[in-house]
């Protein structure tokens, strides 16, 4: 028998459609602090004055910056292989970097609000013969109404936390309706699959993580060159990709740094550039110097702090700095996949919230290739203890480096499963009950 919907389902679905209108009123809020695109709103309605393609269309959604990063690899297969790709995200960040990185045959749209009318608007306008979600991209009114779809529909490079899984294992009757109108999930590791299966996924491989099938980070080798020389021999570091409260948390750490390290620099690099001009208020009121990179200020020898303030140029910055510390690891963020700067050569550094990767970080350190500062005031000691022994530094980066190598692959075997979904229209799963079937 079909699964039902669930009351909650349906609930959702009525208030979403009520509170459509209000939907103006999010987007420009979010615009007045630069999180939306005024010129781009109907996208957030599910309108688009870009047309459909000719051809198949394989649609995939990350959100943010780093599932666009590791999805790019596979739309540069699809494309090259004749494929159509439609790329939506949901932050601006992630928006500008798929705008100056999609190949030929890539379009970038933003991702709909989540309520009946712009989804089927978005569905109905791009009819794409293959959907795909990143990661934990768990929208209740698209997967519902994908149910309804006779459109392939599929979890990539899944992953799904312990605490996730017990929360959505307190309700199977939700979890097991929301879950089963997938008809496939390719999960980054065993464990992630079997948290999968266990809430009601049918159809579930574990091809690896595609995160470690990114390429090095991009360098403009002629920038770089500029920058290390006005670094000169001086020690740097780099605080990369940080939220609100932790840029305090590495000012602290650098204050207490320059004590046994004179002469140092940090290179600070918000994950949203944003809110540059906060962090350069923060850092004048220190009595520190900042030299900003967006509006093309050098590095003089008085320069405390670099800002990062652009885009797309994190290779840069890596390349700058022997020891990294990766934000996102002291707040509710959930930390960043440390793969970009275990490539770059750049020795990390991290806090311990880190659930969007933990599987990657219990093996980072374990094995040597990351130290875990357990607590903001251990933060110096750490970066400390790598500015102090450069040839443990390096010995750190390159154990790193190799755990990355050591986990290529996932692209392949992402390919590979997905091939009889490319090559046809229309679900295509193990399973032998149609869509909705308990």
């Amino acid at each position: 028998m079909a699964d039902r919907r669930p009351l909650v389902f349906s609930l959702y679905r009525g208030l979403a459609r009520a509170l459509t209108p209000l939907f103006n009123l999010l987007f420009w809020l979010r615009s007045r602090s630069g999180k939306e695109l005024p010129a781009r709103k109907g996208e957030r309605f599910g309108r688009s004055a870009t047309s459909r393609p000719a051809g198949k269309l394989v649609w995939i959604h990350a959100a943010s910056v780093g599932e666009t990063v590791s999805v790019l690899p596979l739309v540069d297969e699809l494309t090259g292989s004749g494929n159509k790709v439609l790329l939506t995200t949901v932050t601006v960040t992630a928006a500008q970097l798929a705008q100056g990185r999609l190949p030929e045959g890539a379009i970038h749209q933003f991702m709909p609000f989540d309520a009946p009318g712009p989804i089927c608007r978005f569905l109905d306008h791009w009819s794409p013969d293959l959907a795909m979600v990143v990661e934990s991209e768990i929208w209740p009114c698209l997967f519902d109404e994908m149910r309804s779809r006779q459109t392939p529909f599929v979890l990539l490079n899944g992953r799904l936390s312990d605490r996730s899984y017990r929360s959505w294992a307190r309700f199977p009757r939700i979890s097991g309706y929301l879950f089963r109108c997938l008809d496939m999930v390719l999960a980054q590791s065993a464990a992630d699959g079997e948290r999968f299966r266990l809430l009601g996924c049918r159809n579930v491989s574990t091809p690896g993580n595609l995160k470690f099938d990114a390429p090095d980070p991009a360098v403009d080798e002629g920038q770089a060159t500029a920058l290390l020389a006005q670094t000169g021999a001086r020690p740097v570091w780099l605080a990369a990709l940080t939220h609100p409260g932790e840029d305090e948390i590495v000012l602290e750490a650098f204050g207490r740094l320059t004590e046994e390290f004179p002469g140092l620099l940090l290179v600070l690099v918000p994950r949203h550039p944003v809110r540059t001009d906060d962090i350069a208020a923060m850092i004048d009121s220190r009595g520190l110097r900042a030299a900003r990179r967006s509006l093309d200020q050098a590095i003089e020898t008085d320069t405390d702090v670099y800002l990062g303030d652009t885009l797309g140029e994190m290779g840069l910055f890596y390349r700058l700095a022997p020891v990294t510390f990766l934000g996102g690891s002291f707040n509710d963020a959930g930390g960043h996949n440390p793969v970009e700067a275990a490539l770059s050569g750049s020795a990390l550094v991290t806090g311990p919230r880190v659930a969007n990767a933990r599987a990657v970080y219990k093996d980072f350190w374990s094995r040597r290739a990351s130290l875990k500062a357990e607590l903001p005031e251990n933060l110096a000691d750490s970066v400390g203890s790598l500015l102090r022994d450069a040839d443990a530094a390096r010995a750190q980066a390159e154990r790193a480096r190799a755990l990355v190598e050591a986990g290529r692959g996932a692209l392949a075997e992402t390919l590979k499963v997905l091939q009889p979904m490319l090559g046809k229209a229309g679900p295509a799963t193990d399973d032998p009950l149609p869509r909705g079937r308990a």
